[in-house]
């Protein structure tokens, strides 16, 4: 754990750093290959959608509390399923409380219904008043997938306001929707992949989830949005890319351990109602969740980020600061590079700041004479040596000096100095 968080406080302080925004070929290959799969799955093997809204007969069954159990469930979704009546084929029955099972079919004929009444006569032994039928009509489950489709396209439109009041900028609401589009079509691609029923459960999962994404890309956005300000590249001196795979690597760890704290109790969920439980509508409610929030959290790290970095790519400013830090990365590749060599015998005109329209032109096939020739500094005259200098009188004997070569200031003993 201690690695962990010494991992998670160097993405943030950049000293460490994953590249999410550049690269966007690869990724958005991924993506778009993983989208069309799901819309594949969609359109080769479609959603099954449940009675609520295809319409079929709903078998209300009241039994004694010891057979309310999740055998008699499974046993009596089997008989049903092995009957051999096409519209039963693929039976929904799940415990309602402690004494009542709900069988769910397609629309039956009269002697399909009577068929499923002797089985569940046989498995139960509930028979007349004990089983009530009720008939789901299309109708009703078209206004079921009407008020459901009503409910997204007003989350939609209020997601994208939200996003535009908050950020006052239209590509961040633009890169969010394309996320949120990605997130729903996977998620619905590996529901069809299932083969679980479309129940107001998976819709209603199909909402939370869109919520869990837009939270999720909002406070990527809301750091980005933080790093990438005028005075903040100005004392970063990072381009727009830059700050803002900063701003992922920043919540990088905030995210993984948001997603990790959900899936666990949703992945829970998911095993008992489908190992445990069988079908019911809490199978239907965490798989759409369980899906979506893993693939949320995909998308607002890998996706929406890199997708706002490719739209904001084109604006001036943004390019400009790209330039300067290209050129702040050349200069200090080399810092001495530009810096102009001097020698103590160089002509004039080859000094550094000389004018460049005062340097001779030299023909390289005539010879070398006066008037042709390049301009060089004149000689050196030979400096003057002690001129202008008075050399003061010495306060003491001097004599030759041995070590130095010349005449230096002899020292006396203390006896004798001030004597002559």
């Amino acid at each position: 754990m201690g690695t962990f968080s010494r991992l998670g406080n160097d993405l943030y302080g950049g000293r460490k750093s994953i590249d999410f925004v550049n690269k966007r070929g690869p990724w958005y290959l991924v993506s778009v290959l993983l989208v069309a799969a799901a819309i594949a799955i969609v359109l080769l093997k479609g959603l099954n959608f449940g009675v609520e809204f295809t319409g079929g007969t709903q078998f209300d069954v009241d039994v004694a509390a010891s057979s309310a159990t999740q055998d008699t469930a499974d046993e009596l979704r089997q008989e049903i399923a092995d009957s051999g009546i096409e519209a039963a084929g693929t039976p929904t029955v799940t415990t309602s409380s402690r004494d009542a099972l709900i069988v769910q079919t397609e629309n039956l004929s009269n002697a399909d219904n009577d068929a499923i009444l002797q089985i569940i006569d046989d498995v139960t032994g509930a028979s007349g008043d004990a089983i009530s039928q009720t008939e789901i009509g299309p109708s009703w489950g078209q206004q079921v997938a009407q008020r459901a489709v009503l409910g997204v396209v007003i989350f939609l439109i209020l997601v994208v306001l939200f996003i535009w009041a908050y950020f006052r900028e239209w590509k961040m609401s633009v890169a969010a929707l394309v996320a949120l589009f990605h997130d729903i079509a996977i998620t619905i691609g590996i529901y069809a992949l299932s083969g679980f029923p479309v129940t107001p459960s998976a819709v209603t999962g199909l909402l939370a989830i869109l919520g869990f994404s837009l939270y999720d890309t909002v406070v990527v956005f809301d750091k980005v949005r933080e790093n990438t300000t005028s005075a903040e590249l100005r004392r970063t001196r990072y381009t727009y890319a830059e700050a803002a795979n900063l701003a992922v690597n920043q919540t990088l760890v905030r995210s993984i351990n948001t997603a990790i704290v959900a899936l666990i109790p949703i992945g829970a969920i998911l095993y008992v109602s489908t190992v445990q439980l069988g079908a019911s509508s809490l199978q239907d409610l965490a798989l759409s969740q369980f899906v979506g929030m893993a693939v949320g959290v995909y998308s607002s790290i890998f996706l929406a980020p890199r997708l706002l970095v490719h739209m904001k790519s084109s604006e001036t400013e943004v390019k400009l600061e790209e330039k300067r830090a290209k050129a702040r990365a050349r200069a200090m590749a080399d810092p001495y590079a530009t810096v102009p060599s001097f020698a103590e015998d160089m002509p004039v005109e080859d000094e550094p700041g000389a004018d460049p329209a005062d340097r001779p032109v030299v023909d390289r096939d005539r010879p070398q004479i006066a008037g042709n020739a390049p301009r060089t500094a004149p000689p050196r005259a030979s400096e003057a040596v002690g001129r202008g200098r008075v050399v003061p009188p010495s306060r003491g004997p001097v004599a030759d000096s041995r070590a130095a070569g010349r005449q230096q200031p002899s020292r006396q003993t203390r006896s004798k100095r001030g004597k002559k």
